[in-house]
């Protein structure tokens, strides 16, 4: 197989989060975003994988220390070009193929990944980006195509000229490149924008003026690629991963009402058959057997019941153990 290595860019503080803690630090369903994104990329069995910090760096580490990927400080945060060069050093001279994407990414799935990378490697291009349309694209850099629809360049939202904003198609932040290329082409970028900063998109006008292949690769949906920049995108992340699992578990047997307001744990396991009401919460590992039923809001915490259990509405219980066929009344605690 092709080597493959993995760079995470986790180093920046995200202004926008209005936050004292690392952006990619803040958690997202149960687990700090940035996890989410090695999970993602872990199951594409990479070489290596690079993760680049910088702001609250120890905490990134120590959120990571159990990941199987290695921490590249970026001592100056100096752009996303800048930090995927940091990394240089550490691939060496036959960096292979380079999957590069952000910490901040949680809704990424590692099918889209693998997707990318086989497109990558079966069209033979230098770069390939992923990229989707969104009806309203600010903030995110623009994908500029020719008149016959061959990739020309990204344009940052503050660098965009008024005809460049008016495009849809936007730059998802997630790339597969050949390892030489990319860091030859990160030496020729300047820091000539608004923000003074070596732009890792700048790789792509680079590429094109050399007449090197550059393809897009569409994401399977906008909601995917979500960049987590803010408390209301950060929210938006919970309540897709909150669905995404509890569709899981409905595909398997479970019934639900109103799973918009339902959360089950990573880890939890449900027996089919099984009904729970709005608003319950399992974590803390739980394990439910098949038939049971679960009230509205009740609160399940390292719990283990038996087949056919029923808790009553707005039940918390904590630690309890409960054999098949028993009973607990609205309110319990235990």
């Amino acid at each position: 197989m092709p080597t493959l290595n993995v760079i995470i860019l986790a180093a920046g503080k995200g202004t926008r989060m209005r936050s004292a803690r690392a952006k990619v630090l803040h958690e997202v369903f149960y687990q700090p975003m940035v996890r989410h994104v090695v999970t993602a990329t872990a199951l594409l069995r990479p070489d290596r994988t690079l993760v680049v910090i910088g702001h609250q760096g120890d905490q990134v580490r120590a959120a990571l220390a159990d990941a199987a990927v290695e921490c590249i400080v970026q001592e100056e945060q100096l752009g996303t070009g800048h930090a995927v060069l940091a990394t240089e050093a550490a691939l060496g001279s036959s960096p292979g193929t380079v999957l590069i994407l952000c910490g901040d990414t949680p809704l990424i799935q590692s099918e889209t990944l693998q997707h990318l990378c086989q497109a990558h490697r079966r069209e033979q291009a230098a770069v390939t980006f992923l990229t989707t349309t969104l009806a309203d694209p600010t903030n995110y850099g623009r994908v500029v195509c020719n008149e016959g629809g061959a990739v020309q360049a990204i344009v940052e939202q503050k660098d965009a000229s008024p005809s460049q904003l008016a495009i849809n198609e936007i730059n998802a932040g997630i790339y597969c490149t050949q390892g030489e290329f990319l860091f030859a082409a990160l030496k020729k970028v300047t820091t000539a924008n608004s923000q003074g900063e070596l732009y890792l998109t700048d790789i792509i006008a680079l590429a094109v003026a050399r007449g090197l292949k550059v393809c897009r690769h569409p994401a399977g949906s906008p909601v995917e690629v979500l960049g987590v920049n803010s408390r209301l995108e950060l929210a938006e992340a919970q309540r897709q991963l909150q669905l995404r699992r509890n569709h899981e578990l409905m595909a398997a047997g479970v019934s639900m009402y109103n799973p918009e307001t339902i959360r089950i744990a990573p880890g939890c396991r449900i027996g089919q058959d099984s009904l729970l009401e709005a608003g319950v919460v399992v974590e803390g590992g739980s394990l439910l057997g098949s038939s049971c039923r679960i009230g509205q809001g009740a609160v399940l915490s390292d719990c283990r019941l038996g087949d056919g259990v029923r808790v009553g509405p707005y039940s918390c219980l904590e630690g309890c153990t409960l054999p098949a066929g028993a009973i607990l009344p609205a309110g319990s605690r235990g």
